[in-house]
């Protein structure tokens, strides 16, 4: 019998003074099996950062062909492709031939840099492609409940993540941008 997905219920009350874009947005998100609760949370990162009525999270993780999240144009291209983690170059190639923009979020400290090493010449070839390392300060995975409720503010070039008991603090390294 296969393993089913968690249920997730997120509400998040968006200000970013940076972008001047304030909103709110209710999601119900499936958590893979595969998935751990601090990817979860970094998929809502990747959303708070990119935020706009557009933006969709896909089936990421159980789908070779989907982002975790995109963006897409009333006629069906990609606008936006975000991905998490360290793609291999095959895919980050299809990403890119696939959509007008990609952004890669990655988020594991001691791997993020070594995969970098490793990729940085080879990413360089592509145009509209930015990686982002994430820096998070707090505990992150201590924000995913079944049923959440998060103040996102983003000033100055940091994101706060705040429920009713614990504040998270992400800022970007921006090893690559368009």
């Amino acid at each position: 019998m296969a393993a089913k997905a968690t249920i997730y219920k997120a509400s998040l009350n968006i200000a970013n003074m940076d972008k001047h874009y304030y909103a709110e947005h209710n999601f119900t998100l499936a958590k893979h099996p595969s998935e751990n609760s601090y990817r979860l949370m970094v998929r809502l990162v990747a959303f708070v950062l990119n935020a706009n009525d557009d933006l969709v999270f896909c089936k990421g993780i159980s789908q070779d062909d989907e982002p975790d999240l995109w963006q897409k144009a009333l006629d069906g291209d990609i606008k936006l492709w975000i991905d998490l983690g360290q793609p291999d170059e095959k895919r980050i190639k299809k990403a890119c031939g696939r959509s007008e923009k990609v952004i890669i979020y990655t988020y594991q400290e001691g791997s993020a840099s070594a995969w970098w090493k490793q990729t940085a010449k080879v990413l360089k070839r592509f145009k509209n492609l930015s990686v982002v390392k994430l820096n998070i300060d707090g505990d992150l995975e201590g924000l995913a409940k079944r049923a959440m409720a998060l103040q996102c503010n983003i000033s100055d070039g940091e994101l706060t993540l705040l429920d009713d008991v614990n504040s998270v603090a992400i800022t970007e390294n921006r090893w690559k941008e368009i």
